[in-house]
């Protein structure tokens, strides 16, 4: 199954406390942004890469495709929005080519490919799929700092990315968001209020995103613990 993959750059590195966007954060030789983005380059099922970056970015992306040896017809560069939500909304304008997309945030640089397999069977299966890992950790709901309850953490996953789904539904779910001025977390809180049944594959604990200088260090270990073959 074909896909074309909306790639989310454009963040500011704020919680990074970085002076630039931490998608050029250097992690072991390379840029985040390179290792989040080498996987779908390496598969052939990607036909199309749309790389959603601030527009004082947008040269630099191009430049850097260019010395990935990328074919200029596979990648398109668009500029990002304001928020998460209007940036995919941006991509989405520039898919059609396939009738799944998929959705990845260039702040994970552990994706695998037997995620992105897991993804393309569960959108065969269910229109709609994400990536997910259940929470290990005891889970409490705190009132002004007072603990006020304990949450049952069985049925509590810690959703990633990639995402996947037909591109219609996507399209339909930003369409009601933008009607109802809603601003949802993710690709599948808006396709939740459509509604429509958003289904679970495993993804991995790997699978972490990048966001503050602690992630940094772990994020370095990962790659020399596994040498930079992830395997699930």
């Amino acid at each position: 199954m074909n896909y074309e993959l909306i790639f989310l750059a454009a963040g500011q590195g704020k919680r990074m406390n970085a002076e630039k966007n931490k998608m050029w954060l250097d992690l072991v030789g390379e840029p985040i942004f390179i290792h989040a983005l080498r996987p779908f380059l390496a598969d052939n099922r990607c036909s199309k890469v749309i790389v959603v970056c601030q527009e004082t970015e947008r040269k630099h992306v191009r430049k850097l495709m260019q010395q990935l040896d990328v074919a200029e017809d596979r990648v398109e560069v668009v500029k990002g929005g304001s928020e998460r939500q209007y940036s995919v909304a941006a991509g989405l304008e520039c898919c059609g080519l396939e009738s799944v997309v998929l959705v990845h945030d260039g702040a994970r640089p552990f994706v695998t490919l037997d995620i992105i397999d897991r993804l393309l069977l569960g959108v065969k299966q269910n229109k709609a799929a994400i990536c997910a890992v259940q929470v290990k950790d005891t889970v409490k709901r705190v009132i002004h700092d007072v603990v006020k309850e304990t949450v049952d953490r069985d049925n509590l996953w810690q959703v990633q990315t990639p995402q996947a789904f037909e591109l219609h539904i996507l399209q339909k779910a930003h369409c009601l968001a933008k009607k109802d001025q809603f601003l949802g977390t993710d690709e599948a809180s808006l396709v939740e209020r459509i509604p429509y049944p958003v289904a679970i594959v495993q993804g991995s604990y790997y699978n972490i995103k990048l966001t503050t200088p602690e992630d940094m260090p772990l994020a370095k270990a990962i790659l020399g613990e596994l040498g930079g073959k992830l395997n699930d």
